[in-house]
């Protein structure tokens, strides 16, 4: 196995400076076989600028780097064979995980292996390990799946082909296309089922939606973007998990960390020059955790020939924390109107159909 080098991001990638190591030479590696290297993995230690005020690393430093993990591989594979030039977009992340807290001096180790391709898309499989450097400990903290799909560098609303992978067994490949036609689905209903907006309410009482939702407005500058001038998927993803992150802030008053990441749905893609509206809002609470809703609108004020359009959504869910990092009970949320009523049922159903898939997962096997 070669041994890791420094790389720069390729154009239109991440402006990030990262370990690489290749797998596609491992015995052990068990995804599909390809001419470029199948998995790679990235590595950064944790700085304070990018934990909360406890020490944890935000949900959305992680996300971040997931993404751009991500970016690197599939991009490098749409540009494996001749032909147009493209670059990876990030379209969809499935639900995510936060297993395992990660703290200030620990070496994120993030590795991302392509499982399988259609014809216009790719799929990645991402796994986050932390590093405690003084001990030599490391653990599993997040597992993701992020779809991918590939853009002309000549015109960016033009989706190029992806070229295929070979499966070392025909199952990967059927399993694959399965996850591939459920989550097309599930991006179709979302994208109609978001269509309110946030609106605010004077003097809102403690417990409400109204207390505590919360909206954060960002100018889309060159930093945020690619070369061709649309915003990476992983700043979006840390914009909202920080909108997330004030909600529950607001509703609890303690200490709270990112648990979950339900699928997040990116619409359509933000231009540099827009002005972004990232709003969030609680949605339901059970004992010991918070699902908020956050919406991402996109004002492209230097067009005037486009209007107001949503971009992305998400659930997120959050739990609070005391001093010792022991789980706390959560004020329970008080709807108010029907629509939040109606909101407090969907989320309790997603509470219980997660609840039930975790019970299921845990019971042992006959």
């Amino acid at each position: 196995m070669a041994p890791p080098g420094l790389i720069h991001s390729a154009p239109g990638l991440p402006d990030t400076c990262v370990l690489f190591q290749s797998f596609a030479d491992a015995a052990s590696m068990s995804g599909p076989a390809a001419e470029t290297p199948s998995a790679i993995q990235i590595c950064r230690i944790m700085r304070p600028d990018d934990a909360n005020v406890a020490g944890n690393v935000h949900g959305g430093t992680i996300l971040k780097m997931i993404e751009e993990a991500g970016a690197i591989i599939s991009t490098r594979h749409c540009n494996s064979q001749n032909g147009e030039r493209c670059v990876a977009a990030l379209a969809r992340v499935e639900r995510t995980d936060f297993l395992s807290p990660m703290c200030i001096g620990e070496v994120a180790h993030v590795s991302a292996e392509i499982t399988y391709t259609s014809k216009h898309s790719v799929e990645v499989q991402v796994n986050v390990m932390s590093e405690n450097i003084l001990t030599g400990t490391k653990k599993l903290t997040n597992k993701a799946t992020l779809w991918y799909v590939p853009l002309s560098l000549k015109n960016v609303d033009k989706v190029l082909e992806v070229p295929p992978v070979v499966y070392s067994r025909q199952e990967q490949e059927e399993e694959g296309r399965k996850r591939y036609e459920a989550q097309k689905l599930e991006r179709m209903e979302t994208k109609w089922r978001n269509g309110d907006i946030v609106q605010p309410v004077p003097n809102p009482e403690p417990n409400t939606v109204s207390y505590s939702q919360s909206s954060l407005i960002h100018l889309v500058g060159p930093s945020d973007c690619t070369l061709h001038g649309f915003v990476h998927g992983g700043v979006t993803m840390k914009l909202m998990d920080e909108v997330a992150g004030i909600v529950a802030a607001r509703h609890c008053k303690t200490n709270i960390v990112t648990a979950s990441v339900d699928a997040i749905n990116f619409h359509d893609k933000i231009r540099k020059g827009c002005v972004i509206t990232i709003s969030g809002r609680m949605t339901f609470t059970s004992n010991k955790s918070m699902e908020i809703e956050v919406l991402v609108d996109a004002d492209p004020v230097v067009d005037n020939s486009q209007k107001r359009y949503r971009a992305a959504s998400a659930f997120f869910t959050y739990v609070s924390l005391s001093q010792e990092g022991k789980s706390l009970p959560v004020p329970q949320l008080v709807p108010e109107t029907e629509d939040e009523k109606k909101r407090f049922e969907e989320g309790k159903g997603r509470y219980l159909q997660m609840k039930a898939k975790r019970q299921g997962q845990a019971e042992p096997q006959p």
